[in-house]
């Protein structure tokens, strides 16, 4: 019952979802590629995936020191 509600909910958030107009190129990134802006954009998302990826890698070591240390007591 639930997977038929929810096949339900699906078929129509398509149908809403292929309602929407398309449109040919992406209006904002053009503004931002003619004002130079794009790349102050794509630098504060590069910034934002390498501290992510800083993060893990800090986080996986100490995850690593913990293990070791629980399994040599």
């Amino acid at each position: 019952m639930i997977k038929r509600i929810l096949s339900l909910v699906f078929l129509i958030s398509a149908l809403f979802s292929s309602a929407q107009e398309t449109v040919s190129s992406p209006q904002m990134a053009d503004g931002f590629r003619s004002e130079g802006k794009i790349y102050v954009v794509i630098t504060v998302i590069a910034m934002i995936f390498i501290a992510l990826v800083v993060f893990l890698i800090v986080l996986e070591r100490k995850v690593n020191k913990l293990e070791k240390q629980i399994n040599n007591k």
